[in-house]
């Protein structure tokens, strides 16, 4: 099974906790033991599975890639200006995969999904949520 998340961000650098929508497809598949794979369309966004009980900790990411990854000093930036989105979503990945425990994703009670947007604000991105079914 497959479906397409689609949601709009309002900042250049954000996380945007999609994990209910993803629990909202997982429960509508009827698969009990499996896998969820959340995927982002996009070379300047990433998937990060990060906790989500204090905004503390999406801030802290957002002000860790900024120092480690600066906007202005790549050579796409001469191009476009996002080099440092396309560095940013490099290293966090495009895609997270989640057991699905009878019929609930397997994350731990502080872990959520999060899209992470690096080029924004963006009024669409696609988030391709693929389910497996293991037995």
């Amino acid at each position: 099974m497959q479906q397409t998340i689609q949601i709009s961000t309002d900042k250049y650098n954000g996380l945007y906790d999609i994990t209910n929508s993803v629990q909202k497809i997982v429960a509508e598949s009827g698969v009990k033991s499996g896998f969820v794979n959340v995927y982002v369309q996009g070379a300047t966004a990433a998937i990060m599975i990060q906790e989500n009980w204090d905004e503390s900790v999406q801030t802290d990411v957002i002000n860790l890639l900024k120092k480690l990854i600066p906007a202005g000093v790549w050579e796409h930036d001469r191009q476009d200006g996002n080099g440092d989105a396309h560095l940013k979503a490099g290293i966090v990945g495009p895609s997270e995969t989640v057991p699905i425990i009878n019929g609930k994703m397997g994350l731990s009670t502080w872990q959520n999904i999060f899209m992470c947007e690096f080029d924004g604000p963006r009024s669409v991105r696609n988030i391709v949520v693929t389910i497996t079914n293991s037995g």
